[in-house]
């Protein structure tokens, strides 16, 4: 019997997704899943859902809950997985206070999980509760394999994967679903079946560096023709990175309004008509936690009161991998590794999104080859942040998270030198215990 331990599975409907994927495959569907959270309410929310999304599927795992740090070594013995899906610190008080503070020093952000001030601080909260499950895992389960889903993607896996010894690989959402969305948005729907692409680059800023259609034949002409109409014609959502297929010649695989935040370009006091023109929307995540904070309360009361729920498989990778790993029938992922390689003109030592061969070998990174040199550099901008969070979180050094957020391209673009530092110096001292090694 397979088991799978899930961290953070208070995140019920993330828990849902990616468990009820598993009950859904044949060779699964008979796992042990033990569920671990420190919050003890939430918990108990999610086992009751994951419960009723195994009788669904006929019952055959088998479900267990564990509270609290005093418990994760017991919820780890034996585990072949393990899937991350935490937040630190949760919306309040940690994800208002990377917003606010900021806010104050006229730093505006929408997301604030990935790159910037609020990604640095999420790294930096986050690496520490990460590292101790590492080190449970180098204990009880050594030979398993960690799934992370938690942001920041690259510091954080890049960190588990250069400082432990557990065999670790990041995934996203975006990938898999980046040219359809593409293709969707410009009305080119008969262009999806039997499509051909290649993606590569960091997470949320890898870029769809070749499609084609099944007869081999470059849709990059018409799409470049049809985003830029678009971009003039009407408002939309992905305005930023329609822009990014213009300037820069490709199309990226996050949103818009996660990469309107990744470069020095679109949010800028300066400019403030840049914000309307591009449609961005500032302060998104917040009001993203809100609603979806207060959507889960109705939807719970109307699934807990039924006995079993359906579900159709996923487009996550996470069931997916176990399953090429337990059968050896090999399938293809965008996964989050360190580079080696794999793009010569990154940094060895860089987190990076490629193609990943799955099989019953693990997890085996391809050859990319390299990026053209603007989108090169777009990921470096990125990739030096990265790399200084990794190296703060290693050796607490408060200097290099004032030099992560010297580096950043938004915030570095936006305020002084003397202002980073005070504004850094205020989000430590505001997060408190979280923070506690770097004061």
């Amino acid at each position: 019997m397979t088991k799978i331990t899930f961290f953070g599975a208070g995140s019920t409907v993330f828990a849902r997704n990616v468990l009820g994927d598993c009950m859904c495959s044949p060779v699964m569907q008979d796992c042990e899943i033990a569920l671990y959270d420190i919050d003890g309410e939430r918990l108990k929310q999610s086992q009751t859902i994951i419960e009723a999304l195994n009788r669904g599927q006929g019952g055959k795992a088998k479900i267990k809950s564990y509270l609290g740090v005093e418990n994760r070594k017991e919820a780890l013995k034996g585990a072949r997985f393990a899937v991350n899906a935490i937040q630190v610190g949760g919306y309040d008080p940690a994800t208002i206070t990377d917003f606010e503070i900021p806010k104050k020093y006229g730093l505006r952000q929408t997301i604030a999980d990935t790159l910037g001030i609020g990604g640095i601080m999420r790294a930096l909260r986050t690496i520490p509760v990460m590292e101790d499950f590492a080190h449970d895992m180098e204990s009880v389960c050594p030979d398993v394999i960690f799934l992370n889903y938690t942001n920041p993607m690259a510091m954080l896996s890049g960190y588990i994967q250069r400082y432990t010894g557990v065999k670790t690989v990041g995934l996203c959402h975006s990938v898999q679903v980046c040219s359809e969305h593409l293709l969707k948005a410009l009305g080119m729907e008969d262009k999806l079946e039997g499509r051909i692409e290649k993606i590569a680059g960091i997470n949320h800023m890898a870029w769809l560096l070749e499609i084609r259609d099944r007869e081999g034949r470059d849709l990059y002409p018409e799409i470049k023709k049809r985003a830029a109409e678009k971009n003039i014609r009407e408002k939309h959502g992905d305005m930023v990175r329609f822009d990014y297929i213009e300037k820069l010649g490709y199309y990226c695989t996050e949103s818009s309004e996660h990469n309107s935040e990744y470069n020095p370009f679109y949010i800028k006091n300066k400019y403030p008509e840049l914000i309307e023109k591009f449609n961005i929307p500032l302060d998104e995540y917040p009001r993203r936690c809100i609603a979806q904070i207060a959507d889960w309360t109705g939807e719970y009361k109307e699934l807990s009161g039924k006995s079993e729920l359906p579900h159709e498989r996923s487009k996550e990778y996470a069931s997916h991998i176990m399953e090429a790993v337990i059968s050896g029938k090999p399938y293809k992922i965008g996964g989050n590794v360190i580079n080696k390689g794999s793009i010569p003109n990154l940094p060895a030592e860089a987190c990076v999104e490629v193609p990943c061969l799955v099989d019953s070998s693990g997890i085996s990174p391809c050859y990319a080859g390299p990026l053209p040199l603007q989108l090169a550099a777009m990921n470096m901008s990125n990739i030096n942040v990265q790399l200084l969070v990794i190296e703060a979180a290693h050796a607490r050094k408060k200097e290099h998270i004032y030099h992560a957020a010297m580096m950043d391209p938004h915030t570095g673009a936006e305020l002084s030198l003397d202002d980073i530092v005070k504004m850094v110096d205020e989000l430590i001292a505001a997060h408190g215990p979280f923070m506690a090694a770097y004061k």
